[in-house]
């Protein structure tokens, strides 16, 4: 594909968000591909008629196309199985390390047209203000020459080493919390599990802390209609569309949920009081305050105007619970859903929440 024949694609921008089929078959390696985002683009891209070439250790199992094909290999540097082979498009899901970044962008420079690295919200921390958009520029890019000191300050690296390799060619996707089926972080999926199984449910935060997350299916199918349009830039992809708050969440999210056993929610909206019990965050809410204070209101305008879409909550909760029940997750990892918020820590916070406003009541 030529430069020319890759800014005709701009057009066709809306076209694709309408789910039109694409102007041709494109030819996309994935770095990674059996994750979390892997696994939704590859069915997604392979249902749009383009073929598609997974890289990774080989270690995990997902449910792809069987026309994918396969390369084995390790992004700290066993590359041999890029050092042939063209592709029209590179999608970098696992490039958490800028050395990593800059190995594989560096190989694939000549032999691939479009580079689509899968970076985060993260680069914008700390988040000291509301209304964050990409023109911020990320806080952490720290000395090259030191290791990163988080997820973040890593991503924001990486983010240079794909557009050093790849100049004008890039798209930088920064996402928000990422839900829905298939969650291999296993955060989410926390809170349809909780409601189902009733009973009095700790709610952290204030009711109106706003919250933000995407749809991993509304991210990477928009993600491949921005293949399609070889569409360059950085944008930040969130959602919903309508903010929302954590109180309408947790209804909406009940509603969705249905189910025979009551809920009843006691709501924490002392954030001393939970950091204090380990508990700072709890997908997708977190305490929005100091660092955190614009966590939740990261603009994604651009991604809009580019045809991101987003699916009701409801459809989410519903086709995340049925990936929950289906047999994919292993007990000990359901058993731990939600990190922080453990069946035993709920019920140590809750008790320790009530014997306080008893303390201040009786005072």
């Amino acid at each position: 594909m030529t430069i020319s024949e890759r800014e005709s694609f701009g057009p066709l921008i809306a076209s694709a968000s309408r789910s039109n089929a694409p102007s041709r078959p494109l030819n996309i390696l994935i770095l990674g591909g059996t994750g979390f985002l892997g696994p939704h683009q590859a069915r997604y891209a392979v249902e749009r008629g383009h073929t598609v070439t997974v890289f990774n250790r080989g270690r995990k199992h997902a449910d792809l196309p069987t026309s994918v094909r396969h390369l084995r290999g390790e992004r700290k540097g066993r590359l041999d199985a890029l050092k042939t082979g063209s592709w029209d498009a590179v999608i970098d899901n696992s490039g958490t390390n800028p050395d990593w970044v800059r190995m594989s962008a560096g190989l694939l420079r000549d032999r691939a047209e479009f580079y689509m690295y899968v970076s985060s919200t993260g680069v914008y921390f700390p988040y000291l203000a509301n209304r964050i958009d990409e023109s911020e520029t990320p806080v952490l890019v720290e000395d090259p020459t030191k290791a990163c000191s988080s997820l973040g300050a890593c991503k924001a690296r990486s983010e240079i080493e794909a557009e050093k390799a790849f100049p004008q060619r890039t798209c930088i996707v920064r996402p928000h919390y990422i839900v829905g089926p298939g969650d291999s972080t296993y955060r989410f999926p926390y809170w349809p599990d909780r409601i189902e199984r009733g009973g009095e449910v700790l709610a952290p935060g204030r009711m109106m802390d706003a919250v933000q997350y995407v749809d991993v299916r509304d991210l990477t199918e928009w993600m491949i209609r921005m293949i399609e349009a070889a569409a360059t830039g950085i944008y930040n992809v969130a959602g919903p569309r309508t903010p929302i708050s954590m109180v309408e969440f947790l209804t909406q999210l009940q509603a969705s949920v249905g189910g025979s056993k009551p809920v009843h929610f006691t709501w924490i909206d002392d954030y001393d009081f939970l950091a204090s019990h380990g508990i700072d965050e709890a997908v997708p809410w977190a305490p929005l305050r100091g660092d955190n204070l614009g966590f939740a209101s990261i603009k994604f305008d651009k991604a809009l105007e580019r045809g991101l879409t987003h699916r009701p909550l409801a459809e989410t909760v519903r086709d995340t619970l049925a990936w929950w029940h289906s047999g994919a997750v292993p007990a000990e990892r359901k058993a731990n859903a939600g990190g922080v918020l453990t069946p035993d820590k709920e019920a140590e916070v809750l008790a320790a929440w009530k014997r306080r406003r008893a303390a201040i009541f009786n005072a």
